[in-house]
């Protein structure tokens, strides 16, 4: 037998398979998904939904609203959006986006999947202040939710230099996780340059792949949280009403607090504030400081991506729990500048659907733990969202200004109110709109 012979009978079923995986991957592959499977898609917050686009468009066009967010989606108690949404059969179903260190950079990349079916829709924002610490995003929490796909998205659709376009690649070129041709071409993006043809042609290819992967496997490891929301909803009165819905929100609350002083939920007071850390955390936060931040230029890029998709969106801030700001010395004077900072950035531009809870830290039940919104704080976003997504569906312009990307505006102590030292009426190039 032949050297050439024998190397093929190694090496040929290899390569053959190779080749056929190939073609199985580039080819344009149609697949539906079943509704079940979309209802547990929403409330799974599996990495490889959030990742993927198809799931996520399908079920946008079926009327699932995104609720973007980071972890306190995951926390599940009988107030929890879903839960309310599936016990009163609203007209709507919340579409749960993120997870823990998910933020605004990580939000954006994965918003570039569903532009489309977006437009002129709705979507809800839990935009946290403790997202604005001096760096911002977190490169290893950014790891866990980047998308290749997306990134592709990102760079194939864009069609001119802008503000926006330069500022995103140089921060996704600051993200460790961002390799290869993605890499050079956000440089070339950041650079203010096209795309090179080969760059394009292999992205173009790779978006292929990445598609075909989405289709196959997006439904693979769904988290089934299905038969807990069920249980949870069998706890909320069948007639609704703000009132019943307190009532309940407070006598679950007075169960699963009553191990601590802080109002925390039971577990995670045992599992995460042993003795040992609870005095390693005394006045442990009094040099916190989040109205100076690069985040609130990530932040931007979701406004902008909005703006672009027309979509009208409701913006809620959450308090912090406040016997935990008084024992770890967290500033709550701080706390509201930077909470002023964010309303002025979204008024300023047009998004005024703002829920401010931001006061409401020393609440009795209102916080579940530290920093997450726990059964009275569902309750009051309950009250926002559902008039909310009761109006139509009517197309929002907003007024982006390129000035949010500035370092001058990270830097910015905080902004008290749109008459205030209104930056915007300034005549340098960091104001004017983006064309």
């Amino acid at each position: 037998m032949s050297n050439k012979r024998r190397l093929w009978q190694i090496f040929g079923p290899v390569l053959c398979a190779f080749i056929l995986l190939l073609v199985i991957f580039l080819m344009p592959w149609e697949r539906t998904f079943s509704k079940d499977a979309i209802y547990q898609a929403a409330n799974s917050q599996t990495n490889t939904i959030f990742k993927g686009s198809l799931m996520k468009q399908d079920a946008y066009k079926d009327g699932y609203v995104p609720f973007y967010g980071s972890s306190e989606l995951s926390r599940l108690d009988p107030l929890h959006p879903s839960v309310i949404a599936q016990k009163y059969h609203r007209s709507y179903r919340p579409f749960l986006l993120g997870g823990p260190g998910s933020q605004s950079l990580a939000h954006f990349l994965e918003m570039q999947g569903t532009a489309k079916q977006l437009k002129g829709k709705k979507a809800v924002v839990i935009v946290s202040p403790q997202w604005f610490t001096k760096k911002g995003q977190n490169p290893d929490a950014f790891a866990l939710y980047y998308s290749p796909l997306q990134a592709c998205n990102f760079l194939l659709g864009i069609k001119k230099d802008t503000v926006t376009n330069r500022y995103a690649a140089k921060r996704f070129q600051q993200m460790p996780e961002v390799k290869g041709v993605v890499k050079l071409g956000m440089r070339r993006i950041a650079r203010g340059q096209k795309l090179t043809g080969f760059q394009r042609f292999y992205l173009e290819n790779q978006r292929r792949m990445l598609t075909n992967e989405d289709k196959f496997f997006s439904t693979f490891q769904l988290r089934d949280r299905i038969k807990k929301i069920n249980k949870q909803a069998k706890l909320l009165p069948n007639t609704y009403s703000i009132k019943a819905l307190d009532k309940v929100a407070s006598e679950q609350a007075a169960i699963n607090t009553n191990s601590n002083n802080f109002g925390i939920n039971n577990r995670f007071y045992k599992r995460r504030l042993n003795k040992r850390l609870l005095a390693k955390l005394k006045d442990s936060q009094r040099h916190f400081n989040y109205t100076k931040s690069v985040e609130y230029s990530d932040f931007e890029l979701m406004l902008h991506q909005f703006a672009q998709q027309h979509t009208n969106v409701l913006f809620i801030i959450p308090p912090i729990n406040e016997k935990w700001s008084n024992y770890t010395g967290l500033s709550q004077t701080m706390y509201q500048k930077a909470v002023s900072k964010i309303k002025y950035q979204l008024a300023s531009q047009g998004f005024d659907n703002v829920t401010d809870l931001s006061k409401r830290g020393g609440e009795q039940y209102f916080m579940e733990d530290t920093i997450h919104l726990g059964w009275r704080g569902w309750v009051a976003v309950d009250k926002a969202v559902k008039p909310f997504l009761a109006q139509g569906d009517l197309p929002r312009n907003y007024n982006i200004h390129n000035y949010f990307y500035s370092k001058k505006w990270q830097k910015k102590p905080y902004q008290i109110s749109l008459t205030d030292e209104n930056p915007l009426n300034d005549n340098s190039k960091e104001s004017l709109k983006e064309k």
